[in-house]
């Protein structure tokens, strides 16, 4: 049965943050401590939606000897969970979080290759759950043994059901994606990434601004450059505003908030909110996730009263 929003999480991952008083390389870290909870770019998502107060559908791949984390989740947010289980683990991807700098270093497993049936059922899932107004969020990497074009094959397939799709990924999955006859509706690249598929720096907003401009001119409705600590641009064919994060007490954590800003993207096409509105809502759901540790937002009240904060900025 369709639902108002979709989230697809091919090679999810089990985030363990261990804190550190300062990160020395190659040399002997004395742990503050670790947590441990279930991610990945579309579980981070779908949690951010539920926390919003909205139906959401978590489709995937999880494996099925570690999925008691997904399925607490799952149960705790009220997400609705279509995921398939597969053999063995979902993958554990190890963050290292610097006190002294307030830096992230990820180190990011690569997953498991699942069987072809897997693929089938859990696409199979997705494809029941996306109907015509359907917001649906493709995010994250690709396991192993699937194919570049796996995102841009399905961007073609919602669309003909009807559904907005909004793209997070990198590397040759984002680029088969933009180069694909059908383009999503929405892309949320950060700036290494926009640079990486541009082919050369962007060592400015101008250039930045270009490149966005470009695919908006191409097809994509809405192209959001994520700036970290300098906010994000939001650029569609005929506008283009920048929203710059709010002054908020020290950040638990950075970590996922990127998937924070694609909910509020996903929340704001489902609203049909004008640009403007949009970006301070998905600037918003970012800054408030800047609150947790873990994906989730503070409240919806909490939400909305630093998106009203906010304001974005008419860029040329």
């Amino acid at each position: 049965m369709a639902t108002p929003f979709v989230t697809l999480s091919l090679n999810p991952a089990i985030d363990q943050t261990v804190e550190l008083d300062a990160l020395r390389p190659g040399a002997v870290n004395l742990a503050r401590g670790a947590t441990r909870h279930p991610a990945g770019k579309g579980v981070n998502v779908a949690a951010c939606l539920a926390d919003w107060g909205v139906p959401v559908t978590a489709t995937g791949l999880l494996g099925e000897a570690n999925d008691a984390p997904y399925r607490a989740l799952f149960a705790e947010r009220g997400i609705k969970d279509c995921c398939v289980r597969i053999p063995g683990e979902t993958r554990t991807n190890v963050k290292l979080l610097d006190r002294a700098t307030g830096a992230t270093t990820d180190i990011n497993l690569p997953g498991t290759e699942p069987a072809p049936v897997a693929l089938e059922e859990a696409l199979a899932a997705l494809h029941v759950a996306v109907g015509k107004g359907t917001v649906a969020v493709l995010a994250g990497s690709l396991p192993p043994g699937l194919a570049a074009e796996t995102y841009a094959d399905l961007v073609g397939l919602l669309t003909e059901q009807g559904a907005r799709v909004v793209v997070d990924a990198s590397g040759p999955a984002l680029a088969a994606v933009l180069e694909a006859p059908v383009l999503p509706h929405a892309v949320k690249p950060n700036r290494h990434e926009l640079e990486a598929w541009a082919g050369r720096p962007l060592p400015d907003r101008a250039a930045k601004l270009d490149v966005a401009r470009s695919l908006a001119g191409r097809g994509v409705r809405l192209v959001v450059v994520s700036l970290g600590a300098e906010g994000a641009l939001f650029v569609t064919a005929g506008e283009a505003v920048m929203v710059r994060p709010p002054v908020l007490p020290a950040a638990a954590s950075s970590v996922g908030a990127g998937d924070a800003m694609v909910a509020g993207i996903a929340t704001g096409l489902a609203d049909a909110l004008p640009l403007a509105a949009l970006a301070c809502r998905a600037a918003g759901f970012a800054a408030a996730k800047l609150q947790k540790t873990e994906a989730q937002l503070p409240g919806r009240a909490a939400v909305e009263a630093i998106a009203a904060s906010l304001a974005a900025e008419p860029v040329a």
